[in-house]
């Protein structure tokens, strides 16, 4: 099949979340399947300072409609690997800019143009350089406006651009929700500013462009899929998602085991596997050393890598504070995002700062070595579409502590629960639910031999992407 993907972030490209590692591992699967496969990410500095990227060649001068004027943009490519293509849309005014969508106090003003602009120069490339796809798989609010934007292209220009579209959902929180305003930038009929078209309560949602017009619309796990269809995880849009319910899949994430694999990680100060532990032993000591805590430390280490806001239910891991100050264990948070919620981390580090650490950055090493030497990975989300990081944790043997929500219920086993089958601890996502998550980990550590089952098996589970990859093959058949 020929396949186009369009997404806001890319790894090893431009990366802030799980929608990067999803979507590279993603493309690149299905590229080593034999598909022809091209993905569209904006030109932000950082994607085109990537060695690879820096190979891009010019391909198109393009001019997108956008309102009552045209701007211009450069589309660069180049491939990383066989059968797999990557698109730049390169605008300096547009792109050229420290962080993909916001200074970190709060977003761009322009992130509708911006995104709007993206969208657009993804289906005017499609068009000029007559891609001809089979699928265009849109991800997020960023890309929400491509499946429409395809079919009023051809429209007016009498083309086929693409047999299907896809659009994945891969946190429903985030619409991409602009000032009614904005939608004259999207030159679209009018009649689309309506509640049946990208219409939202007297603004515009560019997520609701996606769920409505694309032919199929997918989330990252199954009991998302069904949460969303719900007022409690639908975040306003849960009627909206009603409407398409027989088109709507939920898909699991996988792990790139290119990239998240303890027996072949580079990141790692050493390499071990299910059947030799001893490289998590030395990770566990260079994880200790890193956060400036006695490395011959016997307790347990509770990791936690996140982007920090109250979706991650780190307000719940404040609120049990007390059991990290008054147990004999430790603390490695990393992350950065709500200044509230990174205040009160670093005071809490400043506290106790042989018990708690705090790396307030994004850094993919660390976030490995944490994966590595930690022997709980704590994540009490409020809400999860798929995550990952639960996943990372059980291949990398350190036992997930995770609420009982979306993708999380999906892919970690509770061992207490399921004594014989058990890979991890659940709770649920309260102040009370993870108290008592945290001191079932402790009773778990202290029982050697089950601690080890535990691990042993989460080693053994299979997330790879070829399983992933499968399934979303046959979504992409099916539509055909």
């Amino acid at each position: 099949m020929k396949i186009v993907h369009a997404a806001s972030e890319l790894f090893p490209f431009i990366k802030t979340g799980g929608l990067a590692d999803a979507v590279g591992a993603l493309t690149c699967a299905l590229a080593d399947r034999g598909h022809e496969v091209s993905v569209f990410l904006p030109g932000y500095r950082a994607a085109r300072e990537h060695p690879d990227a820096a190979k891009a060649e010019l391909r198109l001068r393009i001019k997108v409609e956008m309102g009552d004027q045209f701007l211009s943009g450069d589309v660069r490519a180049f491939s990383p690997r066989k059968n797999l293509t990557v698109y730049l849309i390169c605008r300096e005014e547009f792109f050229d800019r420290r962080a993909p969508y916001g200074n970190g106090e709060r977003d761009y003003e322009d992130n509708a143009e911006r995104f709007i602009f993206f969208s657009k120069a993804v289906v005017e490339t499609m068009r000029l350089a007559d891609l001809q796809a089979d699928i265009v798989h849109a991800h997020d609010w960023q890309a929400g406006l491509i499946p429409l934007l395809v079919r009023e292209t051809e429209r007016r220009h009498g083309a086929t651009l693409a047999l299907k579209t896809v659009f994945t959902i891969h946190n429903i929180a985030y619409q991409g929700l602009f000032p009614a305003g904005t939608f004259a930038r999207t030159n679209l009929p009018d009649e689309l500013n309506q509640i049946d078209g990208i219409e939202y309560y007297s603004q515009i949602s560019l997520l609701k462009g996606g769920i409505l017009f694309a032919d199929r619309v997918t989330t990252v796990s199954p009991r998302y899929a069904q949460e969303i269809q719900t007022p409690e995880f639908g975040c306003g849009m849960d009627g909206v998602i009603q409407t398409r319910v027989e088109d709507l899949s939920g898909l699991l994430n996988g792990v790139d085991e290119a990239v998240w694999n303890p027996a072949t990680d580079v990141l790692l100060p050493a390499r071990y596997s299910a059947a030799d532990l001893k490289g998590k032993s030395a990770c566990r000591v260079e994880l200790l050393k890193r956060a400036g805590f006695e490395p011959k430390f016997k307790g347990a280490i509770f990791g936690m890598v996140c982007r920090l806001t109250e979706q991650k239910g780190v307000d719940l891991l404040l609120a049990n504070q007390d059991f990290f100050l008054e147990q004999d264990v430790k603390l490695i948070v990393l992350g950065s995002g709500d200044k509230r919620m990174e205040g009160e981390l670093q005071a809490l580090a400043a506290q106790a700062p042989k018990k708690i650490y705090l790396s307030a950055r994004l850094d993919e090493a660390m976030s490995h070595l944490i994966e590595a030497g930690s022997d709980f990975f704590v994540m009490p989300s409020l809400f999860e579409p798929c995550g990952l990081n639960q996943m990372y944790s059980q291949v990398y043997g350190t036992v997930p502590i995770v609420s009982r929500v979306g993708g999380l219920a999906d892919t970690v086993i509770d061992a207490d629960e399921f004594p014989a089958t058990g890979t991890g601890l659940m709770c649920a996502p309260s102040v009370a639910g993870l108290s008592d998550a945290l001191w079932r980990a402790q009773q778990l550590f202290g029982e050697a031999a089950r601690y080890a089952a535990v691990q042993q098996r989460g080693m053994k589970r299979d997330f790879s992407w070829k399983v992933a990859t499968a399934g979303y093959e046959k979504l992409y058949s099916d539509a055909l």
